[in-house]
C-alpha cells in the first residue's frame, strides 16, 4: 500500500490577506518538495467567518483552490458562537479562534497519515498546546513583517520593563533589531495597554516561542536587522527562539506580470497606458481603507496643487459606519464610492487627463506593475508592501490601522524605501492638504532628493525580492529547502 503524503494542516484566520498568505506560502512548500521525495499534501481547516460577508469571501477561495488541481484538501469545522464581550477586534478574533480549538483537535486526530505540521495563524498561536498533545509540530505563520514579529516576541519583556503606556515613554522603544521606536510608530493593538488586545498580544507573543518553527513572509535581505535579533536570541534573552524561515515575498501575482491580450486592459490600466512612465501617483488603501468627506476633501486638494498626474482608488464608507455598528472582528468593507458626493464640486474636470479616481475595486497588483507608476501612497499593510517592492515602487505610507504604524516606520527608517507622511494618529490617521501634497511631491519630484534616495532603495528591493525567492541560490529559495526538510523530518501519525 503507498504511504500518504505527510499532511500540512493550516489553520488560517479568515480574513484575505492572512489566509492567502499562509495558503501561498505552503503551497510552495508543496511544490517544492514535489519530485524530490518530500512530498506533502494541505489541509485547510475552514472555520466559519463571524459575518456572512467575510463567508462568502472564503468560499470563493476555497472553489478557486479546490479547481487549482494541487493536492488541496477542506475541512470545514463545526460552527462555534462568537464571544459577545470582546472589548477590541484583535480580542475578539483570537477568542473566537481559540474556541475552535476542541474542533481542531479532533480534525487533526482524524487525519488518518502523518501530520508534518499544524501551521497555525498568529492569532491561533495558544494552539500550539494541540499540537503538543496530539504529539505534532506546530509552526506559526507570520503574514506581517520581521519587524512586527521581533517586536511580538519582545512584547512580554516589554511588558516587564516599560510600567507606563508607550507613549509616556521618555525617548524611543527599544526594539531588538530596529533603529530605536517612537511610541508614536507602536502597533495599534499594543498602545493601550488596559485593553484586552494588549493582554492578548503578549500572550501571543510568548505562544510564538513554544511553536516548533516560524514561517515568516519576508526576506533575510529585507529585513536583516529583526530577523538576525531573532536568531542571535535578543528579543527573549535567556530563551531560544523557535528556528525562523523566511521564505518571502510570498505573493499571488498568478499572470499578473503578463496580461492577456486576448482580454480588454482594466479601465485602470488603459488609462495609465496613455500616461508617460514613471509619472503617475498611485493612491490605494486596501480592502478595509476608506475616508470620511472632511479627509476626501484634503486629498482632493493635495493632489490638485501638487501639479502631478494621479490614480486615485476611493472607497465609500462600510454600510455599518453611518449606524455606529460594525463587523464584531472589523472585517467589514469600503463600498463603491459615490464621487458625486464625496469629491468637491468641479475637482474632476479641473484634473481631467492628468488624473483618475476609481470608484470601487482595482486591479492593484497589475496597476503596480505598470510603468506608468512612479510612487505608491498606500495604508501600509504587508501584503501591498509586498506588491510595491516586488516592483520596485518608492512609498509614502498612510498607517490606518493594526501594525502598520510600524511598518511605515521601518519602510522609511529602517529600509529607505519610503517619504515619510505625517500622520495624525490624535486625529484618527488624519493628514493635512499641505502634508500629502509635501509627501508627493517628494514621492515624485526629479529634483527631491528624498525621493530620490526612496526610488533608488525601491529599485534595488526590488532586485533583492525577485533574487530571493530564484531557485539556485536565493536565500528565501533556500529557507524554503531546509523548511521542507524540517517538515518532513517531524511527520508524526497524530495520537489519538
Amino acid at each position: 500500500m503507498a504511504t500518504l503524503a505527510p499532511a500540512l494542516v493550516l489553520l488560517p484566520e479568515w480574513g484575505s490577506g492572512h489566509l492567502m498568505s499562509m495558503l501561498e506560502s505552503c503551497k510552495r512548500v508543496l511544490l517544492a518538495g514535489a519530485g524530490g521525495g518530500r512530498e506533502f499534501s494541505i489541509t485547510l481547516l475552514v472555520m466559519r467567518p463571524p459575518t456572512d460577508e467575510a463567508g462568502s469571501e472564503v468560499e470563493a477561495h476555497v472553489r478557486r483552490e479546490a479547481a487549482s488541481g494541487l493536492d488541496i484538501r477542506f475541512h470545514r469545522l463545526p460552527a462555534v458562537d462568537p464571544p459577545a464581550d470582546a472589548a477590541g477586534v484583535e480580542e475578539f478574533i483570537a477568542r473566537y479562534i481559540h474556541l475552535h480549538a476542541p474542533h481542531v483537535r479532533d480534525a487533526v486526530a482524524g487525519m488518518g497519515r502523518p501530520v508534518a505540521a499544524l501551521v497555525l495563524d498568529m492569532f491561533a498561536a495558544p494552539m500550539v498546546d494541540v499540537a503538543r498533545d496530539l504529539g505534532v509540530p506546530s509552526y506559526v505563520f507570520m503574514s506581517s513583517t520581521g519587524a512586527m514579529l521581533a517586536l511580538m516576541l519582545h512584547l512580554p519583556v516589554l511588558h516587564d520593563r516599560v510600567a507606563v503606556e508607550f507613549h509616556e515613554v521618555d525617548g524611543e522603544v527599544d526594539v531588538p533589531g530596529l533603529p530605536p521606536l517612537p511610541p508614536a510608530s507602536m502597533p495599534c493593538p499594543v498602545v493601550d495597554k488596559k485593553s484586552p488586545n494588549y493582554t492578548w498580544f503578549v500572550r501571543l507573543g510568548d505562544r510564538f516561542m513554544d511553536a516548533t518553527g516560524i514561517i515568516a513572509n519576508t526576506a533575510d535581505e529585507l529585513e536583516p536587522g529583526p530577523l538576525a535579533a531573532i536568531a542571535d536570541g535578543r528579543c527573549v534573552p535567556g530563551r531560544a527562539a523557535p528556528p525562523v524561515y523566511p521564505i518571502g515575498p510570498v505573493l499571488s501575482l498568478g499572470g499578473n506580470d503578463k496580461r492577456d491580450s486576448s482580454e480588454p486592459p482594466h479601465e485602470c490600466i488603459a488609462w495609465l497606458d496613455g500616461q508617460p512612465p514613471a509619472s503617475v501617483v498611485f493612491l490605494c488603501f486596501g480592502s478595509m481603507g476608506w475616508f470620511e468627506a472632511a479627509q476626501v476633501v484634503e486629498i482632493t486638494a493635495a493632489l490638485e496643487r501638487s501639479g502631478h498626474r494621479f490614480l486615485w482608488v476611493l472607497r465609500g464608507p462600510p454600510p455599518a459606519a453611518e449606524s455606529g455598528t460594525g463587523a464584531p472582528d472589523g472585517s467589514e468593507h469600503p463600498t463603491d464610492a459615490n464621487l458625486d458626493e464625496l469629491l468637491p464640486e468641479g475637482f474632476l474636470e479641473r484634473t481631467k487627463g492628468r488624473g483618475m479616481v476609481w470608484p470601487t475595486w482595482a486591479p492593484q497588483k497589475d496597476i503596480l506593475a505598470h510603468a506608468a507608476v512612479g510612487g505608491f501612497v498606500t495604508h501600509g499593510g504587508w501584503n501591498s508592501t509586498l506588491e510595491s517592492l516586488w516592483h520596485g515602487v518608492p512609498m509614502a505610507p498612510w498607517p490606518l490601522y493594526a501594525e502598520q504604524h510600524l511598518n511605515a516606520f521601518e519602510l522609511v527608517r529602517d529600509m529607505g524605501v519610503a517619504v515619510p507622511l505625517g500622520v495624525d494618529r490624535e486625529r484618527d490617521n488624519f493628514v493635512e492638504a499641505a502634508e500629502l501634497e509635501r509627501a508627493v511631491r517628494s514621492l515624485m519630484d526629479d529634483a527631491s532628493e528624498e525621493g530620490k534616495k526612496a526610488r533608488e532603495k525601491a529599485a534595488e528591493m526590488k532586485a533583492v525580492c525577485q533574487s530571493a525567492v530564484a531557485a539556485g541560490g536565493g536565500s528565501s529559495h533556500a529557507a524554503l529547502l531546509r523548511l521542507s526538510e524540517a517538515l518532513h523530518q517531524g511527520a508524526a501519525l497524530p495520537k489519538k
